[in-house]
């Protein structure tokens, strides 16, 4: 597969659906409150090596209020009851995660390189791809989701010459979004929609 050609031709197809996705991102990054920003962010937490479909549905049913007042029993019941692979898990992190609440607006705030460290390196279930995920859907445009899907596509590419082991450092993830971001710039997208029509070339959908 020669993948610019291949963005190429979806642009026609799904930018407008790229475009309205975006926008909604900017506007709960600009409007949302606190507790609909916090739903954000436990959405990340429950995807990661999980689906993004499963999080959206948990999300619905949950609701901001749910992720931040919820006791820890109701919604460990709740993610067991709707399939998540670690519903146990997920749930002890956002409730551990509940102190971010207020902090959640002055932080993102802050410059996205600078926020996503924060983040990385402060809350329970969140490492680099999960906060990059959580910053991408709340407005940042110059961010990376390397999700195993993404990566898949740039090692195709030829982008990389094999798949990251071990997890993520810090220096690994931004030697990685530094290739990607090089990538971005040259078919005149931005990394943050960049990873929309990445992942219709991976899943079909335009998701979050």
């Amino acid at each position: 597969m020669n993948l610019k050609q291949t963005l190429y031709g979806l642009e026609n197809k799904i930018n407008d659906l790229v475009e309205a996705r975006f926008h909604e991102f900017e506007t709960l990054g600009r409007h949302g409150s606190n507790e609909e920003l916090f739903s954000e962010l436990c959405f990340c937490v429950m995807t990661a090596n999980w689906t993004a479909k499963g999080g959206i549905k948990i999300q619905s049913i949950v609701g901001p209020d749910g992720f931040a007042y919820m006791s820890e029993d109701e919604l460990t019941s709740t993610l067991r009851q709707n399939g998540h692979r670690f519903w146990r898990t997920r749930a002890k992190y956002i409730c551990a995660n509940r102190w971010f609440i207020k902090d959640i607006k002055s932080t993102l705030d802050k410059p996205a390189f600078e926020c996503r460290k924060y983040l990385a390196e402060n809350l329970m279930g969140l490492g680099w791809k999960e906060a990059s995920h959580f910053l991408r859907n709340t407005g940042a445009k110059d961010i990376a989701i390397l999700d195993k899907h993404i990566l898949k596509l740039m090692l195709e590419e030829g982008l990389i010459d094999q798949l990251p082991k071990n997890g993520w450092t810090e220096k690994k993830y931004l030697s990685h979004e530094s290739i990607l971001r090089t990538f971005s710039e040259d078919i005149g997208h931005s990394l943050g929609k960049l990873d929309l029509y990445l992942w219709y070339i991976a899943k079909g959908s335009v998701d979050k």
